[in-house]
């Protein structure tokens, strides 16, 4: 993704955005907690030179996706129970940025994603906060590009 082709001057609002898994839209959800991207480093220390580590590229880690407070299809909830019941089905995960007019802006690309973890909402009787249930996705590989 080169910089000039990145829309670095404009601002876009974190609510819109549309998940898609394995090329169908998932559900509405409010909240989508996208993966770090980030590489392992590999320290190696030099006999004799001791002024500096030598820092090198390792293995990029590995991601997840976290969606939080959805409504979704039931083909998500059959995909997550049955992860469940240990039947994992990898499946490619889209996440897309959407600006104003529905164009998509930044869309996150995450090949070979299954569920691993599902959170219920907290439940209490003296509070009047939103009950949120929390789903979490395993990544392959990512990738992103601008639109």
């Amino acid at each position: 993704m080169g910089a000039e082709t990145f829309p670095h001057d404009q601002s876009f609002p974190a609510f819109r955005f549309v998940v898609e898994i394995g090329n169908q839209a998932a559900g509405a959800f409010t909240e989508c907690d996208l993966p770090s991207i980030e590489w392992d480093v590999e320290e190696v220390k030099e006999g004799g030179l001791n002024t500096h580590i030598h820092q090198l590229p390792g293995r990029r880690k590995a991601g997840k996706v976290s969606l939080k407070n959805g409504v979704a299809k039931s083909t998500l909830v059959t995909w997550y129970l049955n992860a469940m019941e240990e039947t994992i089905e990898r499946k490619p995960v889209t996440i897309k940025l959407k600006d104003s007019l529905g164009n998509t802006v930044l869309a996150w690309h995450m090949l070979g994603a299954y569920p691993v973890r599902w959170a219920g909402p907290q439940l209490r009787s003296d509070s009047n906060a939103i009950a949120i249930q929390t789903l979490d996705l395993a990544c392959g590989q990512i990738t992103v590009d601008n639109g």
